[in-house]
């Protein structure tokens, strides 16, 4: 990993290796928990199979206690939001923080509408969020930046996004990972800079639900959630790349993109990582 200081040795360590969190997913097979997007649920539950881990998409409030008692992490996305929805992730997030699970927040689409940006602070008020996963208009909407979101994607963001991350983190007090064409992540203290990716990331629905399932899947056999955010965005950007070698478009893309997790092994990941730490 590329280093921003000299004492980058120690950051490195810190940081831990991509390569040996992928082999405990898959060593582990954690169970990861979904209460998610309606439109990319097929694909978050086929990347969370990818890299090794196991999901169950359950929604029923009558269950999620229950279900979330068995599992590793807990994803909570908004993209397909109801009231009734939100309640049941209240119900999962409760029973995730008295069982120390860790929860990964997705605020898709947050300041399009009143009703995300409000659902997904009464999440981050009420739970014990582990990290936040958004692109930089939704991230930037919860926090009162300016900005602009279509639909749930983003369009632009009147501050930086290492300002918006850091701050982000600290008002949340969660980790805080704003993905795009080059990833922030921030935990309040550290940030890193995740440089792995390819514009067909952009081009296909659920990219970054995808990220977050990949987020909760590192989370559940790695507690530092700054370096769980990393470690799961370099394997989507490393797999991005080597997907669009093969790729012919969009479609295609979407495959090779699930089989270049599935095969993603140790020599590749750390000869292709692109990583900058700044302590």
């Amino acid at each position: 990993m590329s280093q921003s200081h000299d004492d980058g040795g120690h950051e490195q360590k810190a940081l831990g290796e991509v390569a040996t969190l992928v082999g405990l997913i898959r060593s582990r097979r954690p169970l990861v928990h979904h209460i998610t997007n309606m439109v990319v649920m097929n694909d978050t539950a086929n990347i969370t199979l990818a890299i090794g881990a196991l999901p169950v998409m359950a929604h029923a409030p009558e269950e999620v206690e229950e279900m979330v008692g068995l599992a590793s992490a807990l994803v909570l996305n908004i993209g397909t939001l109801t009231p009734g929805q939100i309640e049941a992730m209240l119900l999962a997030g409760r029973r995730a923080n008295e069982g120390q699970i860790p929860i990964v927040l997705d605020p898709v689409g947050a300041g399009a509408t009143r009703l995300r940006t409000e659902s997904a602070l009464r999440l981050l008020r009420e739970l014990r969020i582990a990290a936040l996963r958004g692109n930089a208009s939704e991230i930037g909407a919860l926090l009162g930046v300016e900005g602009e979101t279509r639909g749930v994607e983003a369009i632009s963001l009147a501050e930086e996004r290492e300002s918006v991350a850091q701050r982000a983190a600290r008002q949340f007090n969660c980790c805080v990972a704003i993905t795009g064409a080059r990833d922030v992540i921030s935990d309040g203290q550290r940030l890193a800079y995740v440089e792995n990716g390819h514009p067909l990331l952009a081009s296909i629905t659920g990219s970054g639900c995808m990220a977050t399932s990949l987020v909760a899947a590192f989370l559940a056999v790695e507690p530092d959630a700054w370096r769980a955010c990393v470690a799961a965005l370099v394997v989507l950007g490393l797999a991005g790349e080597l997907a669009a070698q093969k790729a012919a478009g969009p479609g295609t893309f979407r495959s090779h993109l699930l089989d270049a997790v599935a095969v993603l092994d140790e020599q590749t990941i750390r000869r292709g990582q692109k990583v900058k730490v700044i302590a």
